[in-house]
């Protein structure tokens, strides 16, 4: 055999080697992939299509890690009358209004540094660094997006939601749960008119009394205290 022929053999076995090495690791790879993506979709709300709680949380304690601490913006968002859309015209359209609101804050979150979730029914929260001096301009502008009406089959839904605002500044040291709680207790007071928009939480509101870990008056806390 040549010298030439020899060396296209060793190089044809050597390819051959490499290649069967890699067919395993192609193979792990493709299922390392397809079980990332798995996580990541059960990490998200089926309906909305946005993230959850937890990464909600998670995105808060990144930010307040860094330099954008002080421009932590935590929004908490509770849909008005979903109930009587729900009873009106049907689940289909309480389903369209919460994807409607999803695709809202979605949108308006990816031109921002910003995370937005679904946390059950139809309350969502916003994590998000936003420059003091604009900050209350944005919500506004992002309250009055949500509030449009849109068409669902042959019926123009109507869409109101309440908000309520936790800023990190004014919660020095505390964590991202914290935080939120601060947001929801806010919004809250706003929702039965007890403030007007745009509310911002003080350390007291962060510290109300809980049921189970759940603020005292919202829904399904009293089933929690009678199971405790």
């Amino acid at each position: 055999m040549s010298s030439l022929l020899r060396f296209q053999a060793r190089i044809g076995q050597r390819t051959l080697l490499l290649t069967t090495a890699a067919l395993p690791l192609t193979g792990w790879t493709v299922h390392a992939l397809t079980f990332r993506r798995r996580l990541a979709d059960a990490r998200k709300d089926q309906l909305s299509g946005l993230p959850k709680r937890p990464e909600l949380l998670t995105h808060s304690e990144q930010l307040l890690r860094t330099r954008h601490r002080d421009a932590l913006h935590v929004v908490m968002l509770d849909g008005v009358g979903f109930k009587a859309v729900n009873d009106t015209y049907g689940h289909e359209a309480g389903d369209a209004v919460i994807q409607t609101i999803g695709r809202r804050l979605a949108r308006w979150s990816a031109s921002r540094q910003a995370l937005a979730a679904r946390l059950g029914g139809d309350e969502f929260a916003v994590s998000v660094a936003l420059p003091p001096t604009t900050a209350l301009t944005e919500i506004a502008r992002l309250r009055e997006q949500l509030q449009q009406p849109f068409q669902h089959e042959q019926h123009t839904l109507r869409l109101d939601v309440s908000i309520g605002i936790a800023r990190a500044v004014d919660l020095p040291g505390e964590s991202s749960s914290r935080i939120l709680r601060g947001a929801d207790t806010a919004m809250y007071k706003v929702k039965e008119e007890r403030e007007e928009f745009p509310y911002l939480a003080t350390r007291a509101d962060a510290y109300v009394e809980t049921v189970n870990g759940r603020r005292a008056g919202r829904r399904g806390t009293h089933l929690l205290a009678r199971a405790a």
